[in-house]
C-alpha cells in the first residue's frame, strides 16, 4: 500500500521518505491534491526498466522479417508527404 504526501511534506522530510523507500515502501507525492509522482524501492523501478526492455525485446522480434527503408528513403517520404514545408522550413 502506498502513503500520500505533499511534495512540500516530502521536501521537509525527505530522509524519513527514502528510507521509507529503501524500506520498501511506495509514497506518492501530491500536487494541489493530485498524484505526480511516487518514490519507490530501487528494486521495483529496475523491475519496470527490466519489463519495459523485455517488451521492447519482444516487439522487435515480431517486426524482425519486416522490410526495411534507409535513412535517406525515409527523409525522402517525409518530405515528399510534407510538400517540403515541416517544422524548421521557412515557407
Amino acid at each position: 500500500m502506498s502513503e500520500n504526501v505533499t511534495i512540500r511534506e516530502a521536501r521537509a522530510h525527505l530522509a524519513e521518505v527514502v528510507d521509507k523507500a529503501e524500506a520498501g515502501e511506495v509514497t506518492v507525492l501530491t500536487r494541489k491534491g493530485k498524484r505526480v509522482a511516487a518514490l519507490v524501492p530501487i528494486e521495483v523501478l529496475d523491475a519496470l526498466e527490466e519489463a519495459s526492455d523485455e517488451l521492447a525485446a519482444r516487439e522487435a522480434e515480431q517486426h524482425r522479417d519486416d522490410p526495411t527503408v534507409s535513412m535517406a528513403e525515409l527523409l525522402a517520404d517525409l518530405f515528399e508527404a510534407d510538400g517540403g514545408k515541416g517544422k524548421g522550413n521557412a515557407a
